[in-house]
């Protein structure tokens, strides 16, 4: 058998797709879990669309989620002197012709066909022409098979079978002489050596044209697998309209890599039960024959719960270099408060994503300069007075440094004075992050210190005094 080899060909007229995302990540495990290569090519050939800044995009997409490539990235502009070889070798052969037809005739011939209720295709009016003029314009035109069926065994579907009166004689080369995209994938397939196509069911209706070409250039023909497609709440194709739809979206909206990815490999395929796989295990137990044949829909919030996952059990020095752009945006910097990864310690077991644990964090960094006035009034104005100075009290007086010690000079507060510790703790954490979601007293203290901390207190004593 020879050795796999996989490709995934984005075109770059956009952000990298998470429905494109997926389709490389099962190229990717495949290509990892039986050995084989994986490789990146950007199908640049839409002049008028492709652009350098969604080449880029979907580059930073690729290494963000980790799928490194193994050759590549290759592009198809580069390829259009390959293309133009094999167009003469068509036409020598008689698999392809020159058509002379305006766009003006074949819209009328167009029209006239959905009139009579017949197919739209072409008519095949320049396939046998015997004079051709010299000074027209053409295009060269693929001579389809016209009578059979094109049939191949889908991976992922199963047989699938074209009768070929339905397929027209698809155009390889344009009047301007550049090439289409059906005849630039088989030429570029059948020269890589690609021996599995792994990609979307959007392009099922594609796969009789190229297989067709694979045989009339003598290519061998390659396996295919169609994926279902990606659907929103709503079971329409997913789009802007439900929610962000760029890998580089997700990023920025703090989600982590190895989430995004165990989500995505969980839409359509599957492992028994499990729902949680590390990089390792998914590469171990992935089988292109164990992605279903239904369209799969996204759910946010199995994203977050996934998310929320990795970030509670996630390296905390890690996250917390993953924090600091999400920190900037926010116009936080870290350099005179507390150690960043201490800070993220105290935030992971609660944040689905890093944009949260951003919004949690900055209280560390940015003292409060407004209260929860909400929660504050819950609380008569004198008990206020009387928590924050006993509380003031008892931290200079008694060293604790561990949020363990801290917990316990709490209760000791509550104690000696008779109050709950509902009490205590609640108008202290307002008066040290300005709200009331943020993490245990014992860890805020620990880790903003004992100086910061009486800081504070002291600032919400004389803040609540004066109202």
């Amino acid at each position: 058998m020879s050795e796999l080899r996989v490709r995934f060909a984005p075109s770059p007229t956009g952000y990298l797709h998470v429905g494109g995302a997926r389709t490389a990540l099962f190229n990717w495990l495949l290509a990892r879990n039986l050995g084989g290569t994986f490789i990146l090519r950007i199908e640049d050939t839409d002049v008028e669309r492709s652009t350098s800044e969604s080449v880029e995009a979907i580059l930073e997409g690729m290494k963000w989620l980790g799928l490194e490539w193994d050759e590549g990235p290759f592009y198809q502009s580069a390829s259009f002197p390959l293309y133009k070889e094999y167009v003469p070798k068509l036409l020598d052969a008689g698999k392809a012709y020159k058509c002379y037809c305006t766009s003006e005739e074949l819209e009328a011939r167009r029209n006239l066909a959905m009139q009579e209720g017949r197919k739209p295709k072409y008519d095949g009016t320049c396939r046998e022409l015997a004079c051709q003029p010299a000074d027209r314009p053409y295009v060269v035109r693929f001579r389809a098979p016209q009578g059979g069926v094109t049939s191949f065994d889908d991976l992922i579907k199963g047989v699938i079978t074209f009768p070929n009166e339905e397929l027209d004689d698809l155009i390889i080369q344009r009047t301007d002489g550049t090439p289409t995209y059906n005849f630039c994938v088989v030429i570029d397939d059948a020269t890589m050596r690609i021996t599995t196509v792994i990609r979307g069911d959007d392009h099922v209706n594609n796969t009789p044209r190229q297989i067709q070409l694979y045989q009339a250039l003598g290519f061998p023909v390659p396996q295919f697998a169609h994926v279902p497609m990606i659907l929103g709440s709503d079971k329409a194709r997913l789009s802007k309209r439900h929610g962000a739809t760029s890998v580089i979206a997700y990023r920025d909206m703090g989600f982590l890599p190895e989430a995004l990815i165990n989500y995505l490999v969980r839409l359509g395929w599957s492992h028994g039960d499990d729902e949680i796989f590390s990089r390792e295990e998914m590469v171990q137990k992935f089988d292109i024959n164990h992605v279903g044949r239904s369209a799969s829909v996204f759910n946010t919030e199995k994203l977050l719960w996934l998310n929320a996952h990795y970030i509670k059990n996630g390296d905390t020095a890690r996250l917390a270099g993953l924090l600091l752009p999400h920190l900037s945006k926010r116009q936080v910097t870290t350099l005179d408060g507390p150690d960043l990864a201490t800070v993220v310690n105290t935030l992971k077991e609660r944040a689905q994503t890093l944009e949260e644990m951003a919004d949690r964090a900055a209280f560390y960094y940015n003292a409060p300069e407004n209260y929860d006035e909400a929660a504050l009034a819950k609380f008569d104005k004198e008990l206020l007075q009387a928590v924050f100075a006993a509380v003031i009290t008892k931290l200079s007086s008694t060293p604790a440094t561990g949020a363990a010690e801290i917990d316990l000079l709490f209760k000791d507060v509550c104690s000696e004075n008779g109050w709950k510790m509902g009490q205590v703790g609640q108008p202290v954490r307002i008066a040290l992050s300005g709200g009331t979601q943020a993490p245990g007293i014992g860890e805020i203290v620990a880790t903003l210190g004992t100086e910061e901390t009486i800081r504070r207190i002291q600032k919400a004593r004389e803040y609540t005094g004066a109202r």
